[in-house]
């Protein structure tokens, strides 16, 4: 096998060329880090973050794969995955995974301490989240925490601290989660079912549909909540209405349970996360150009 083919493989192991990931992992930072920032985020920091995104996304693949090894073959979704597949040693997959998360740390060192340290439980949260799935009747629970630490990240980075608001919109970034991995989880039920991994699908059984739309209701609850502490702006709002659009949309996609529907609405929630601070940008340049006219 030549170097580029092997490059290739990480790449495939990593999920490099399926990005939903990281956009799900960078909307709610961009949200910390803009709302943290009243609308004007330190542009080193913002860099810092989006490749940091980038990496610990490629880190929590890698290491997913790593503990669904032996359950992947059996998957049809998976049995290709460069792992499940024997491409790649479970040496390799180590290795790689240990250079991500030094590149991650590397990448943080010029932060301030807070955010180091919550870089350490980020690290932990991102390593266990695949473990979760053994013993937890609802890990994308968990894995909305994962995928959201970069919120409290984001505000210890730009403010030097960790205000209620910020663990407020990491409980909305859960319900989220909760949400759209019960969609993806949603469409690999019979082959977990079988192989015994355990998934919110699984656990709320007839009623996922239901949970999967209180799920978004909780999220756009808290963010208006988290809205009405920060005075925000009508704009603002318009991006959780425009959310909750979206969210009903996905309810079009899910409520036969087609997994290939399921599958992309859990792909379409990169526009829900993309609303929300379609909204937030929106509130802070209506914020600005009014202040510039002198209205505040």
């Amino acid at each position: 096998m030549t170097l580029a083919e092997r490059f290739t493989l990480y790449e495939r192991l990593m999920r490099l060329d399926k990005p939903i990931g990281i956009l799900l992992l960078l909307w709610p930072t961009l949200w910390a880090l803009w709302l943290s920032s009243d609308g004007s985020p330190n542009w080193i920091i913002l860099c810092i973050f989006t490749l940091g995104t980038v990496l610990m996304r490629s880190a929590g693949c890698v290491i997913n794969d790593f503990a669904d090894r032996d359950f992947d073959p059996h998957v049809e979704r998976t049995r290709n995955r460069p792992l499940a597949a024997g491409l790649v040693s479970k040496k390799e997959a180590l290795v790689l995974f240990a250079v991500l998360v030094l590149l991650s740390f590397l990448l943080i060192l010029r932060l301030n301490t807070l955010t180091l340290q919550l870089s350490v439980a980020a690290v932990f949260l991102a390593a266990s989240y695949p473990f979760t799935k053994r013993f937890f009747a609802i890990p994308q629970a968990y894995l909305g925490i994962a995928f959201g630490f970069g919120i409290p990240m984001g505000f210890a980075a730009q403010t030097g601290s960790v205000p209620p608001v910020a663990w407020a919109m990491l409980a909305a970034n859960v319900f989220w989660a909760i949400a759209y991995d019960t969609e993806y989880a949603m469409v690999d039920r019979d082959d977990d079912l079988r192989i015994g991994i355990k998934t919110s699908a699984i656990t709320f059984g007839k009623y996922d549909i239901l949970a999967v739309m209180l799920s978004y209701a909780a999220t756009l609850a808290i963010l208006a909540g988290v809205g009405l502490k920060l005075g925000l702006g009508l704009a603002y709002y318009a991006g959780l209405v425009t959310a909750a659009g979206i969210a009903a949309y996905h309810y079009t996609l899910i409520r036969q349970r087609e997994r290939a529907k399921c599958f992309k609405a859990f792909l379409h929630n990169n526009w829900f996360g993309a609303a929300v601070f379609g909204g937030i940008l929106l509130n802070h340049l209506n914020t600005t150009w009014l202040g510039m006219r002198g209205f505040l």
